[in-house]
């Protein structure tokens, strides 16, 4: 493994050669909000697991909360392998997941409330059924406040929601929490009504055959999202949000529609198999191809990069591709532990470089100024991370 140890001596456009970048905005800031949204979301879920301990008990709960761990980490495993390329910050990712688990769950809860208060104050003219509960009201509420929360993640750490890939792996952080709390729920009910029989069958459904429903569900808002972090603003992400939202709704009233329709273990299996199984390879397909985008990105933006003289083409080789990344790294560990963390930083700030430069390059001459100046504080980590790297003082500075 070599580095070109040769000071850079051109800077790509729109930026010029910026060996003092501008000042970064204060952590400050962004810490006390993680720990506020953190905190709050941590409380609502708190309060979801006194809900369900209410009528499960705390034996019925905490048998419930163990069987829907297990469905939770096979979708978890699922969200770091789509979330490897350019992985998100582990603040975000729990407040996703709190998110979802919590907030979610409350929202829905109390809407619930508000549609059973409204039937019974109308006096016996409003009826509440099944069939609309499940197919309206379940979907709209859940689906609005699970998307709700991939665009307060967008809106607040904006300079990381890079594109579609990340839309993808906070929705589907965010769907993971819900079905968690959904499961304990579905579990602890099917055990206290049904015994073992009932309860098994339940987490045959749930945890086997359908673990990453609402995870396919949210991601649609979650793409839409991701699509908005490269053509659009904060304001301009609301469409996107409500474009999202519709297929998300959609699909979920076509699952909770199913069982109503469908009855019969054969007929719903018949439905299983000829319906959501082709929906969820084309889901996998769509999250394939967006992966595979996101290294096209990559490679293309840092080839730009490279043409200017900030990489050499053996970096862009490593830093684009799989196996360079790979080669990297294995090298990297052989090395004292400076060179390590700075080989890990070179590659997550060059990601982050390319991402930023396409985001300019869609916006055009609306390019925001907070992705120019974060442009140039990325290339200056870059090379502060190069210069460990190759174990060789950075260039001196050029007036």
């Amino acid at each position: 493994m070599t580095f070109d140890q040769s000071p850079v001596q051109s800077s790509p456009e729109p930026v010029q050669p910026v060996w003092t970048p501008p000042k970064a905005p204060s952590r400050a800031g962004t810490l006390a909000l993680a720990v506020t949204g953190i905190t709050l979301a941590a409380l609502a879920l708190l309060l979801v697991f006194v809900y369900l301990a209410s009528f499960l008990g705390t034996s019925g709960l905490l048998v419930s909360l163990l069987l829907a761990l297990i469905p939770l980490t096979a979708v978890l495993f699922a969200v770091r392998w789509i979330d490897r390329w350019d992985p998100e910050p582990r603040p975000a990712l729990w407040f996703a997941f709190l998110w979802g688990a919590g907030v979610s769950v409350v929202t829905a809860l109390i809407f619930d409330l508000g549609v059973q208060l409204t039937i019974r104050a109308s006096g016996g003219e409003l009826v509440g059924n099944d069939l609309v509960t499940g197919v309206v009201q379940a979907p709209i509420a859940e689906e609005a406040a699970k998307g709700f929360g991939v665009l307060l993640i967008f809106w607040a750490i904006r300079r990381h929601f890079d594109g579609p890939v990340d839309g993808i792996v906070y929705a589907a952080t965010i769907a993971a929490g819900f079905a968690f709390s959904e499961n304990i729920q579905y579990f602890g009910t099917a055990m206290a009504d049904g015994g073992p029989g009932v309860l098994g069958v339940t987490f045959l459904l749930r945890g086997v055959f359908s673990p990453f429903a609402h995870v396919m569900f949210t991601a649609c808002t979650g793409l839409a999202l991701g699509i908005a972090a490269r053509r659009t603003g904060a304001f301009g992400a609301i469409g996107y949000f409500v474009i999202g939202l519709i297929p998300a709704v959609l699909l979920h009233a076509l699952w909770n529609g199913a069982s109503l329709v469908f009855v019969g273990d054969s007929a719903l299996l018949r439905y299983y198999v000829f319906v959501q199984v082709p929906l969820f390879i084309g889901a996998i397909l769509v999250v394939n191809l967006m992966r595979r985008q996101e290294k096209q990105v990559t490679q293309a933006r840092l080839n730009e990069y490279s043409a200017a003289g900030w990489f050499t083409p053996e970096e862009v080789a490593m830093l684009a591709t799989a196996a360079g990344r790979r080669q990297a790294l294995a090298w990297a560990t052989a090395q004292p532990p400076g060179r390590q963390a700075a080989m890990r930083g070179f590659i997550t700030d060059a990601t982050r470089l390319a991402f930023a430069r396409e985001r300019m390059l869609n916006a055009g001459a609306g390019a925001r100024p907070a992705d120019r100046s974060g442009e140039a504080r990325l290339l200056a980590s870059l090379r502060a991370n190069r210069a460990v790297v190759i174990g060789t003082p950075p260039a001196a500075r050029r007036d």
